[in-house]
């Protein structure tokens, strides 16, 4: 392995990895950010040239505005070192499109399947892109930000209770949707048939110190260090 130059990266990405590649370093990972039509060259440079020879996992990350964030985590076992090399690139929302890592790692095969499966991503080359885990006739990426959670539409989700809100008529708050899950007056089999939501009471700020207390309560009585505890014999 060429420690040397894994060693001098983030510094010389643009050597090592072409004009437009950045890199950074944290928490002891070699993050390596290169164009679409640099990913497979990327990934061979990351085999051959810094060692990476131990293909740990391939995912994304579906970033709003920007696009897909395809993400190939690398290792380097050699001399006793470990050092780690994330390489990824973006591809964007409305083309998902990406040339396969399986002829450079082939353990990539299967991340790309599961990746095509959650978000779409087109993994082109990759010679069995068929569903991994979810059930036949699915529709959908379900790790898409936009993907509808409309199971939760008709059923409760299981953080729906809050504080106080029980079978024994405790005061109510007002429920807080989970991301992903829509308004069922704005989506769903009940649209435009729910009334508007009840607005949280106003919390009315406290007059004075012990607010609240009952009025027949006597104040509470205060001694000195001079005159010692209220149990205390004179």
């Amino acid at each position: 392995m060429n420690a040397n130059a894994y060693d001098s990266l983030p510094e010389a990405v643009t050597e090592v990895f072409g004009e437009e590649a950045t890199a950074e370093r944290a928490y002891d990972l070699l993050t390596v950010d290169v164009p679409v039509g640099s990913w497979i060259a990327a990934l061979e440079i990351a085999r051959d040239k810094l060692g990476c020879t131990y293909f740990d996992w391939l995912s994304a990350v579906d970033e709003p505005g920007a696009g897909f964030r395809v993400c190939a985590h690398v290792v380097a076992l050699e001399g006793g070192a470990v050092r780690r090399l994330l390489v990824r690139t973006t591809v964007p929302h409305a083309a998902p499109v990406l040339a396969s890592a399986i002829d450079i790692y082939a353990g990539a095969a299967w991340h790309e399947r599961e990746t095509h499966e959650m978000f779409g991503v087109e993994f082109t080359g990759h010679p069995n892109l068929v569903p991994l885990l979810l059930p036949e006739n699915f529709e959908g990426h379900p790790l898409r930000k936009d993907f509808v959670l409309a199971a939760r539409v008709v059923k409760a989700w299981p953080g729906a209770k809050e504080p106080g809100e029980s079978e024994h008529g405790g005061p109510k708050r007002r429920q807080m949707l989970p991301p992903g899950v829509p308004d069922p007056n704005d989506w769903g089999p009940l649209k435009g048939q729910l009334p508007p939501a009840p607005a949280r009471p106003a919390r009315t700020p406290r007059a004075a110190a012990g607010a609240g207390a009952p009025a027949d309560r006597p104040a509470r009585r205060t001694r000195t260090t001079s005159e010692g505890s209220a149990t205390q014999t004179p």
